[in-house]
């Protein structure tokens, strides 16, 4: 099926689901669950937000803290791995015609299950994880390497799903920067408040369930559900998505 048909894109079809970026609200939350489960059940470790592994790598390496590096570089090398495969997945499917975003969503929901099974009746782990333990965090590493690819080459502002960092900065100074998409009131400004808020509640919802004594297995359960729930509702809806065609990478089009 043509993306461009089957999208709603500029060609003129029919949106009728949410819009794409109240689904990538949703899969902020998804992150937010899946960094708590890496943090306090696999770690500690992050597999989405790559800038804190550099630090926990640094820190691992200099014998400080009593961080293990081993977690970190695993995660890291693996995150790589999943955005490589990602881009040359997406693209592929996009030449091919085919619902790129939906079929890195599929994946993506994929490996989340790999990693549940993966780790079914692990016990949550906090410093100095076992094999098995850093095996379910090479697999969720290279589902959120491939999930920050598919963000990216969605282009939509203000809502990265993977970290609030910047979100948090540009929400917090749109009152201030004048007009423009991160200024005070504008929809981008909103999307960047509610993904701040949306990160919180994932990872308050993760800790708890670690809390409740949940296995590995159990914890990434919700959040492969909610991917496949995000895809099917992609695929049905018609979300517009806008990327660069592989042959003029200086200039946008509906995909």
């Amino acid at each position: 099926m043509d993306e461009s048909r089957g999208t709603g894109a500029a060609g003129g079809a029919r949106r009728t689901g949410p819009a794409l970026p109240t689904l990538l609200l949703v899969l902020t939350v998804v992150t937010g669950l899946v960094e708590a489960v890496s943090l306090l059940a696999l770690g500690p470790v992050f597999t989405a937000m790559q800038t804190g592994n550099v630090l926990f790598l640094a820190f691992g390496t200099a014998r400080a803290g009593e961080l293990p590096a081993l977690p970190s570089a695993v995660s890291l090398v693996s995150f790589v791995v999943g955005v490589a495969c990602g881009a040359r997945m997406e693209l592929t499917e996009e030449v091919r015609g085919r619902r790129w975003f939906v079929y890195g969503l599929a994946v993506e929901a994929g490996l989340i299950l790999l990693a549940a099974g993966l780790g079914w009746g692990l016990a949550p782990h906090y410093g100095s994880p076992t094999h098995r333990h850093l095996i379910v965090t090479a697999v969720l590493s290279l589902a959120m390497g491939m999930r920050t690819l598919t963000i990216m080459r969605s282009k939509v502002p203000g809502v990265p799903t993977t970290l609030v960092t910047r979100s948090m900065t540009a929400f917090l100074g749109g009152s201030t920067l004048g007009p423009g998409d991160a200024a005070y009131g504008s929809a981008t400004w909103v999307r960047r408040g509610l993904s701040i808020v949306a990160m919180f509640l994932g990872g308050l919802c993760g800790a708890l369930l670690v809390g409740a004594g949940w296995t590995v297995g159990w914890l990434l359960l919700p959040p492969a559900v909610i991917v496949v729930a995000v895809g099917l509702t992609a695929y049905l809806g018609h979300v517009a998505l806008h990327t660069r065609p592989p042959s003029a990478p200086g200039r946008e089009r509906p995909g």
